[in-house]
C-alpha cells in the first residue's frame, strides 16, 4: 500500500490552485504574529524601539526632525484666499531709495514729519485700526510734535515696543502713547530662527522701558474684535486660567505640544496658524499712499500695518515656508504679525480652527503602534525587497494620515513614528538574521549528525557477520504490535476512505512525514496496560501502508476533546541489538528535530508527537484531510499548461523554505503530494531520509544491485543519478519537481520516458503541446548532470514569473 496522511472526498477538489493562497499564506502569518507573547521577537523589538524613541524624545533630540515636518506639512497645505480685513503698507526697498523726495534726509529712519503725513493720509479713509511695525522711541525731527499730538489724539493706532532681556535692554514705545495702546512686537523664535508660534502676552515683569504685557498682534485683534463688540475674557477650567474669546477658546502651548519636547513656553503662546505663504493680504507701497494712488476700499474698516520689507533693513524673518523651493525666502516681519492678527480674528469671527495636539500618553501609544506595525511588516514580508516596499507603503500611510490630521488643525509626530517603524523593521530583520544564522548552524549539525547515523546504520546492516537475530521475545513483541494493527483495524464510511494504494516502480521509500515535533530526548514510554492504545493514549483505526520499516496507521487521539484523527508511523528497526538501537535512537531524535523546525510552515503536516516504546519508535502526524496528487495525474491525461506553471510554483514555494533549511526531501513524487480538501493548498509529506533502518534482507530482496549499499532514497523515475549515488542536493528536489511537469504534460509516469542515449537526458518535447519557454525552464530543471540544472528554487520562480499568461 502506499503511504499517505490524506483521504479522499466523495467529491474531487478542484484542480487549479487557489488564487488566494498568497493571501491566505499571509492570514496564516498574521494569525501567528496576532497571538502575540512577551517572548515574541516582534513585540519585544517594538517595545524596546519605543522606549528608545521616547527617552531619546525626552531629550528633546528629535525635536528637529519634528519640526521639520511640520514646515513640510505647513507647505503641503493648501493656501486661503488674501484676508480683506487687513492692508499691509509695506516701506520697500524703492521706497527707502526715494526717501528724499518726502523728507529732507536721504537716509534711513523716515522723520516723524513724513511718518505723520503717512498716518494722516490713511486715517482719511478710516480704518478701523493701525498698527505702526516701526520703533518711535527717539524723536526723528523735524515733525515731532505733530507726530506726538496725532499719537495723542487717534484712539486706534497702536505702536510697538520692544521687551528687553538679560543681554539686551528694550525698545520703550512713543512717549506719547498710553500703555493700553501699545503692543510689544517681540516674537517666539524657534532653533533655526524660524517663526512657528505666536506670543499673546507675557507675564514677566519689566519696571521700565516696554511695560505692555500684550503683544502688537493680539493688541491689534483686540481693537478690531471690540469694535464689532466683541471681548477677550478669561475663563477657569480645570484649575487653569484660559482666554476666552468670542465663543473660542485659547489654549495656550506646552512645552511639549505636538512636536516639541522642550519649548520655552513662558506666557500665553499658541501655534501660529500661517494663512498663507505668499499674500496674506492686499499690500500697497509707502509712495503708493502718499501720491492717493490706492483704492480707499482697502483702508476702510480695515486693519492696516505698516512695516518695512526693505531686505537691507533685517526685519525678515524664516518661517515654514522658507525652505520651500531652491532659494530660502524669508517673510517681512509686519507679514508675520499680520499673519497672526488674521489667524485670531479668523479663530473668532470665522471659526477657523486652532492647532490642536493629542496627550502625550496617545502619542506613546501613536509611536508604539507605528513600531509594531514595522515589527510585523518583517514578519510577514519575505525578503528585503517586499520589506522596503511595505515600508514605504506603510511610511506613506503615516504620511497622509498625518496629512489629513494637519489638514483639519491637528499636529501629531510624524518622523518619530516613522523612525519607529524603521528601526523596529531593521531590529526584527537583525534579530530574524542572528536567528536564522543560528538556526542554520544547528540545522547543519543535524543533518551532518543525520548523514552520520544513516551511514553508520547502513554500515551494520551490510555486515552480516555481526548481524545478532532477533530473539523470540523480539519476534513475539513484532507480533503483537501487527496484532494490534489488525484488531483494531476498522471500516470508515466513504466520506473516510483511503485511497487505494500503489506501489512504486521502486519499492518503498521515506520513513516519516515531516513536522512539529519537540527538541528534546523522544520520550520513553512503557507497553499500554490497554493493549488497544499505543502509549495509551492513540487508537488505532486503519493500517494505512505498510513496508520494510513499519507501519503507518490512522489513529484517533483519545487524550485530546473530540478525538481527532491522527496518523502513526512505526519505524521498526531492522536490529534488536543494543548497538543498532543506540544510533537508531540518535536517528530517530534527530529526525524529529528537524521535522520540529519544519513544521513551521503551513504546507508541511505538524509532528504532533513522538515517543519510543517497547524499543521501536513512532511519530504522531497531523492529519491531512485532501487527495493525493496521483489523483489528479492519472496516466494518459494531459494537464492544461496554465495548470502546470501554477502546479510548480505551488510545490516550488514550500521547498523555497525546505531549502532555506539546507533540508532535501529526496522523495518528491504525485504520491507525497496532498491537495488539502480545506483550501485546495498542496501539502508536501514523506521526507524521504532512513529508509536504511528496514531489515537488510528486504533490501535484499527489492534491489540486487549495490545501490542500496548507499545512502540513497527516492522513488525510480523522480530521484535524479546523483541521489541513486547516495550524494543528492538541492538541485535533486529541482529535478523531482521538473519531472512532475513533465508528467502531468505528456500523461506518462516518468520511469516510461526514453532517456537520450548520448547525453542522459529525458526526452519528451514532442509528447507534450507546450511553450518554448515553460519547456526550456523543465529542461533546466531535470538536466542529467545535477550542475546544469537550476541551484536555486527562487532563480526557477522568477524564470517562471516570466512567463506569459495562457489563453
Amino acid at each position: 500500500m502506499k503511504e499517505t496522511s490524506g483521504e479522499l472526498s466523495q467529491n474531487q477538489v478542484p484542480y487549479e490552485r487557489s488564487e488566494g493562497s498568497k493571501l491566505s499564506a499571509l492570514w496564516s502569518r498574521l494569525k501567528r504574529i496576532g497571538s502575540l507573547t512577551w517572548k515574541n521577537p516582534a513585540l519585544l523589538t517594538s517595545l524596546a524601539v519605543t522606549g528608545v524613541l521616547l527617552g531619546t524624545r525626552q531629550l528633546a533630540l528629535l525635536e528637529p526632525l519634528e519640526l521639520y515636518a511640520y514646515d513640510r506639512l505647513m507647505q503641503l497645505r493648501p493656501n486661503l484666499p488674501p484676508d480683506p480685513r487687513l492692508l499691509v503698507v509695506e516701506v520697500t526697498e524703492e521706497d527707502v531709495k526715494s526717501l528724499d523726495r518726502w523728507q529732507i534726509r536721504k537716509q534711513w529712519p523716515m522723520t516723524d514729519a513724513l511718518i505723520h503725513q503717512l498716518l494722516s493720509k490713511l486715517q482719511q479713509y478710516e480704518p478701523a485700526v493701525i498698527g505702526l511695525d516701526l520703533y518711535r522711541d527717539l524723536p526723528m525731527p523735524p515733525g515731532n510734535a505733530e507726530l506726538t499730538r496725532l499719537f495723542k489724539n487717534s484712539g486706534n493706532i497702536i505702536p510697538i515696543c520692544r521687551l528687553g532681556d538679560e543681554n539686551k535692554g528694550g525698545t520703550p514705545p512713543p512717549e506719547a502713547v498710553p500703555e493700553d495702546r501699545v503692543g510689544f512686537a517681540d516674537l517666539t523664535i524657534d532653533e533655526g530662527e524660524v517663526v512657528r508660534r505666536a506670543l499673546l502676552f507675557h507675564n514677566a515683569d519689566i519696571p521700565e522701558g516696554c511695560t505692555t504685557r500684550l503683544s502688537f498682534s493680539f493688541q491689534l485683534a483686540r481693537y478690531y474684535l471690540e469694535g464689532k463688540g466683541i471681548e477677550p475674557q478669561t475663563i477657569k477650567q480645570n484649575g487653569q486660567d484660559y482666554l476666552k474669546w468670542g465663543d473660542v477658546i485659547f489654549k495656550p502651548l506646552k512645552p511639549k505640544s505636538g512636536g516639541y519636547q522642550k519649548a520655552d513656553a513662558g506666557g500665553y503662546q499658541i501655534l501660529l496658524n500661517y494663512r498663507s505663504a505668499d499674500k496674506l493680504a492686499e499690500s500697497v507701497t509707502l509712495t503708493e499712499v502718499l501720491e492717493g494712488r490706492l483704492d480707499p476700499s482697502l483702508i476702510k474698516d480695515r486693519i492696516v500695518l505698516i512695516g518695512v520689507s526693505d531686505p537691507a533693513e533685517e526685519d525678515l524673518l524664516f518661517t515654514p515656508y522658507s525652505s520651500e523651493g531652491d532659494v530660502l525666502q524669508r517673510m517681512p516681519g509686519v507679514v508675520v504679525h499680520g499673519q497672526i492678527v488674521s489667524q485670531l480674528i479668523s479663530a473668532v469671527l470665522d471659526q477657523r480652527k486652532l492647532f490642536w495636539f493629542i496627550p502625550e500618553w496617545g502619542e506613546v501609544i501613536w509611536i508604539g503602534v507605528w513600531s509594531l506595525t514595522g515589527a510585523i511588516l518583517i514578519s510577514i514580508t519575505h525578503n528585503i525587497r517586499q520589506l522596503l516596499l511595505a515600508e514605504t507603503v506603510a511610511i506613506g500611510l503615516l504620511g497622509s494620515i498625518s496629512l489629513i490630521v494637519f489638514l483639519e488643525a491637528g499636529w501629531i509626530p510624524v518622523m518619530i513614528p516613522a523612525l519607529g517603524l524603521v528601526m523596529s523593521s531593521t531590529g526584527v530583520l537583525a534579530y530574524s538574521a542572528y536567528q536564522n544564522q543560528q538556526e542554520r548552524a544547528h540545522f547543519a549539525h543535524l543533518l551532518q549528525e543525520q548523514e552520520n547515523n544513516l551511514i553508520a546504520l547502513q554500515g551494520l546492516l551490510q555486515d552480516r557477520t555481526s548481524f545478532a537475530p532477533t530473539t523470540q521475545e523480539d519476534e513475539d513483541e513484532d507480533d503483537d504490535q501487527t496484532l494490534i494493527a489488525e484488531q483494531q483495524e476498522v471500516t470508515l464510511s466513504e466520506e473516510t476512505a483511503i485511497a487505494p494504494s500503489q506501489q512504486d516502480g521502486d519499492g518503498e521509500t521515506a520513513i516519516w512525514t515531516p513536522d512539529a515535533a519537540v527538541s528534546q530526548p523522544a520520550p520513553t514510554v512503557k507497553p499500554s496496560d490497554n493493549p488497544n492504545l499505543l502509549a495509551g493514549r492513540y487508537k488505532i483505526n486503519r493500517v494505512l501502508g505498510s513496508g520494510g520499516f513499519g507501519l503507518t496507521y490512522l489513529a484517533e487521539d483519545s487524550h485530546r476533546p473530540g478525538k481527532p484523527k491522527c496518523v502513526v508511523k512505526h519505524l521498526k528497526p531492522a536490529r534488536r541489538d543494543e548497538r543498532f538501537l543506540a544510533i537508531a535512537r540518535r536517528l530517530f531524535h534527530t529526525e524529529a528535530e528537524i521535522l520540529e523546525k519544519l513544521g513551521r510552515h503551513p504546507h508541511i503536516p505538524q509532528l504532533l508527537a513522538y515517543f519510543e516504546e517497547s524499543r521501536e519508535f513512532y511519530l504522531v502526524e497531523e492529519y491531512i484531510k485532501g487527495d493525493s496528487l496521483s489523483d489528479e495525474l492519472p496516466v494518459d491525461k494531459r494537464v492544461p499548461e496554465e495548470q502546470v506553471v501554477k502546479l510548480i510554483k505551488g510545490l516550488l514555494e514550500i521547498m523555497v523554505f525546505i531549502h532555506e533549511h539546507n533540508v532535501i526531501h529526496r522523495d518528491i513524487k504525485p504520491s507525497n503530494i496532498i491537495r488539502r480538501q480545506t483550501d485546495g493548498q498542496l501539502v508536501l509529506i514523506d521526507f524521504g531520509a532512513v529508509k536504511q533502518i528496514q531489515p537488510q534482507q528486504k533490501l535484499d530482496q527489492e534491489h540486487d544491485t549495490q545501490e542500496h549499499n548507499t545512502v540513497a532514497v527516492g522513488t525510480r523515475g523522480y530521484a535524479p543519478s546523483e541521489q541513486y549515488a547516495g550524494h543528492p542536493t538541492l538541485s535533486s528536489d529541482i529535478y523531482a519537481v521538473g519531472v512532475i511537469g513533465i508528467q502531468a504534460l505528456t500523461g506518462i509516469p516518468p520511469h516510461q520516458l526514453v532517456l537520450d542515449s548520448e547525453t542522459g537526458e529525458i526526452s519528451w518535447r514532442h509528447l507534450a503541446n507546450v511553450s518554448d519557454e515553460l519547456a526550456q525552464i523543465l529542461e533546466k530543471m531535470v538536466r542529467y548532470y545535477f550542475m546544469d540544472r537550476y541551484q536555486s528554487v527562487t532563480k526557477v520562480l522568477e524564470d517562471l514569473s516570466t512567463l506569459s499568461p495562457q489563453s
